[in-house]
């Protein structure tokens, strides 16, 4: 709630600003098929072209209608994209294309659109999603069974349930234009087969398009568009601080307390919203009299909310320092039109006393119905400046550091009293006064008054030593020590109400914010959902566990302290609660016998889990202060849920991804690297026949073993991917690996000469030869494959100061920019180069793995004079033998 009337509000604030830079989304909403949306958007666009925009058709589904095929002339369509499917050739939209073309607008028919299987993404409202974010407005069409909230509500009116729907979300941050057209004229166009062909029309006439679903569904087209436009009026308003309910639509708020007559409320607030068809809201006014409520108080008043949620109520609970001020505040941010309160049976003197919230409110709040019921039924309550000594008893101590501050002021005036006049003895006294008032309350300040007077009058006033007054002057003084006793304590009690207000908000906040930095810190489920229980038992000093829904029912996962299993009765009211998205168990009103209390953890997506809570004592699990405290953090863990079970999914999703790209490109490399050299091998063998000759020999051999270096790549790959490389590092001259090396990859490197540069100091290095041989092959068949002919292929080592970098130079195209990292992918040529030829993909990628294996690492850059590759392995310090080692050698 924004305390500051003429500040505008953070959180509308912070939503305009995710909205600055984004495309703007228009929705021709339509209650059903055939109303015109689409030849609307049209129209509109036409419109927009004319002024001078940039207006391009992404898709749009004419489905045969003459006047809407007209319509599309003269505008730049974007040819779909082509996706084949299960031997059918679907077309979708091409976000690519459009995101490339960037128009200022683009017209996508159909936002509930569900994408052919292999499209970017599953729906076409999250294709546009991602053109708003690029910066591109909009136009779109929906129909109101499309919408995800009331996708219940019109399966229940037509009998046809649609499983394509649109959150929300979307709608509330687009600007609404409802298509709309009377229910008689819709059924004319449909038998006039402007909508169906007549097959279609004939028995969509029996069934959805009869008068009384298109009457229903009219209405809940035109009232889903006000509260869209009356939502994003209040958000301009608080965003801009504008003053006034901008009454547009009706908005209801109920007064709720811990009076019996407050279930009564309740539901007159909801036959009231129900008549306005106006949103309300159940509000808690938290007061300084709040924290001296009794259990029994407390249990009412969370009932009484809980009701209100049942009902279909928002509910609050708003700090204050009095209630007429709470509810003005509320109401005025609310913007509400509408209050309803109840007029408690006060005695006569108390309202004297304290006033008539009541009245207060109606003398208060401008431009706003308040509706007073009758309380019926209940008992006069304590006033709220009194106290109970049952719940917070005064100690003895406060009166005996009272009487003590009036002696130690008696003993001081006496002293003073031959050098200041008698009249200014009696300010010495309004010290004790005004310091019992202000700690210890009305009562004792009231005490500390008559006994200073007393005090005064005994020892100061004449005749002293009695408590005779012979001025009535002096009686004056007397009546100011009242009042100022009286006076501070009213203060001291508003400021110690506005203090400890203050902290129960700031503790909650603080809990708050601490439980949601541990939520963000969390990287799995499994520790997720241990956080989760640790930090409710840690808050509330209960138990804790949390069970997830499965086809055997609820599992247990989680549970502090570690909880081994959960009787039947416990696991039948964490399903009733899954089941029924409420609370069931103890303090519950479903399945009370069970030791815990279940609150199920939903989002949008459904119930996700359930949290138990129970006490040690068998008692019921929370006090109904906690309880908006605990609904904040089971709505902090279950977005967290939903954003660890999203998180899992796209990261299945990456893995099958990656899983395809890996298979298609093994096919692809298989089908090349083995048919090419097979062929080879095939050919040469029959010419061998017909014509013996020694060079087809050596054909034979080159082809296997180009083939058999390919099987030997597959098979160190798998290996490197399962972790099953098993080391053996020994000492290593790099002259004689790099010699070795050369050698075995002669043939590949015929026609480049091998410039050596290595110092003849070099160090041996401690490596598993053998892998590190495979490195140097494979680094080496790379240059060989993509040098330029005749060029030579340069082997360079040297020193540095973290340990050797062994570099090969190839004089070639070199390696595109910003592909450095990415050469070293499985299976990955890079296209669009002359680096994508020949090859399988796996070379660098065994380099890679191999280096990494042994501790050493490998990178790619380019070599500017003159033009080429460069591909080095760094061998770090502790790779480095620096003296000789007899067992090192060996």
């Amino acid at each position: 709630m924004n305390s500051v009337p003429d500040r505008p509000e953070p959180e509308a604030l912070l939503r305009q600003a995710k909205q600055e830079g984004r495309g703007r989304l228009k929705v021709f909403l339509g209650a059903a098929p055939g109303v015109g949306k689409t030849y609307e958007m049209l129209l509109d666009g036409k419109q927009r072209i004319k002024a001078g925009v940039d207006v391009v058709v992404g898709v749009v589904e004419a489905h045969g209608r003459h006047e809407t095929e007209m319509l599309l002339h003269g505008y730049e369509v974007i040819p779909r994209l082509s996706i084949a499917h299960q031997a059918h050739t679907l077309l979708e939209m091409d976000i690519d294309a459009i995101l490339a073309r960037r128009p200022a607008l683009v017209l996508v028919d159909e936002l509930a659109h569900s994408n052919a299987p292999g499209s970017r993404h599953p729906k076409r409202y999250q294709d546009v999603e991602e053109l708003r974010d690029a910066g591109i407005d909009v136009y779109s069409t929906i129909n109101i069974q499309h919408i995800e909230s009331l996708n219940d509500v019109v399966a229940s009116i037509t009998r046809v349930r649609v499983r394509e729907t649109v959150p929300d979300s979307i709608l509330e941050s687009a600007e609404i234009e409802v298509v709309d057209i009377p229910p008689d004229e819709l059924i004319e166009r449909l038998k006039d087969g402007k909508v169906y062909i007549p097959a279609e029309a004939s028995r969509a006439l029996n069934h959805f398009f009869s008068k009384s679903n298109l009457t229903a569904l009219r209405e809940l087209a035109l009232r889903r568009a006000a509260q869209a436009v009356d939502a994003q009026m209040l958000d301009y308003a608080r965003a801009h601080a504008l003053a006034g309910n901008f009454a547009a639509g009706e908005r209801v708020i109920v007064a709720v307390s811990e009076q019996p007559s407050a279930p009564g409320l309740v539901r007159a607030a909801k036959r009231l919203a129900d008549a306005l068809r106006a949103p309300w809201t159940a509000v808690h006014i938290e007061t300084q009299r709040s924290l001296q409520l009794g259990d029994a108080d407390r249990q009412r008043l969370s009932d009484a909310l809980a009701l209100a949620s049942r009902l279909g109520a928002a509910t609050a609970s708003v700090p204050a320092t009095s209630v007429v001020e709470g509810l003005r505040s509320f109401a005025a941010d609310a913007r509400a039109t509408q209050i309803v309160i109840g007029k408690s049976a006060r005695p006569w003197w108390f309202e004297l006393r304290h006033g008539s919230v009541v009245d207060r409110l109606v003398r208060g709040v401008d431009d706003i119905a308040v509706h007073v019921l009758p309380g019926e039924g209940e008992k006069p309550q304590a006033a709220p400046g009194h106290r109970d000594a049952r719940r917070d008893p005064v100690a003895l101590s406060d009166y005996g550091w009272t009487l003590l501050s009036i002696a130690a002021c008696t003993a001081l005036g006496r002293l003073l009293v031959e050098f200041i006049a008698i009249g200014n003895i009696a300010l010495l006294f309004l010290i004790p006064v005004m310091f019992a008032a202000a700690s210890y309350g009305l009562g004792i300040g009231l005490f500390a008054a008559v006994a200073s007077s007393l005090a005064y009058n005994f020892f100061f006033l004449p005749p002293t030593g009695t408590l005779t007054v012979s001025n009535p002057e002096n009686i004056i003084s007397i009546f100011v020590l009242l009042g100022v006793a009286f006076v501070t304590s009213q203060f001291a009690s508003r400021v110690r109400a506005q203090a400890n207000l203050a902290q129960a908000s700031a503790r909650q906040n603080a809990a708050l914010a601490g439980f949601s930095r541990q939520l963000t810190a969390t990287s799995s489920q499994e520790e997720l959902m241990h956080m989760i229980c640790a930090e409710v038992a840690r808050l509330f000093n209960l138990r804790t566990l949390l069970m997830l829904p499965s086809r055997d029912g609820p599992v247990l996962r989680a549970a502090y302290p570690p909880e081994d299993r959960v009787g039947e009765i416990e696991r039948a009211a964490a399903q009733w609660a899954m089941d029924n998205q409420q609370p069931a168990g103890r303090g519950s009103s479903t399945l009370a016998a069970s030791e815990w209390l279940f609150h199920p953890l939903q989002t949008s997506r459904g119930v996700l889990a359930v949290l138990g809570l129970a006490r040690d004592d068998a008692g019921e699990p929370l006090r109904p202060d906690q309880a908006p405290l605990l609904m904040s953090l089971l709505d902090q863990a279950s977005i967290a849920f939903d954003r660890m079970a999203l998180e899992e999914g796209m990261q299945d999703a990456r893995q099958l991804r990656e899983r395809d790209r890996l298979r298609s490109a093994l096919l692809s490399s298989v089908s090349h690297d083995l048919r090419t050299p097979l062929t080879a091998i095939a050919a040469a063998v029959q010419e061998y026949r017909a014509h013996p000759d020694a060079q087809l020999v050596d054909a034979i051999d080159v082809e296997a073993q180009r083939l058999n270096r390919f099987v030997a790549n597959l098979l160190d790959m798998a290996r490197v991917e399962s972790g099953a490389l098993a080391l053996k590092t020994e000492a290593t001259d790099l002259t004689d690996a790099v010699a070795a090396a050369v050698h075995d990859t002669r043939r590949i490197l015929a026609g480049h000469a091998i410039d050596l540069q290595l110092p003849a100091d070099l160090p041996l290095v401690r490596v598993d030869p053998r892998l590190f041989h495979h490195c140097l092959i494979n680094l080496l068949d790379n240059a060989g494959r993509y040098a330029d002919p005749g060029t030579p292929v340069t082997i360079r080592g040297r020193r540095t100061i973290d340990g050797i970098d062994l570099s090969i130079i190839d004089q070639g195209p070199g390696i595109p920019d910003g592909k450095q990292d990415e050469i070293f992918d499985t299976f990955t040529r890079i296209d669009g180069s002359d680096r994508s030829k020949g090859g399988t993909g796996l070379g660098l990628a065994i380099v890679k793995g191999f280096a990494e294996a042994m501790g050493l690492t490998v990178k790619a850059a380019n070599n500017s004079d003159p033009l080429g590759a460069i591909f080095t392995i760094h061998l770090p310090a502790d790779a480095i033998i620096s003296g000789i080692d007899v067992e090192d050698i060996a």
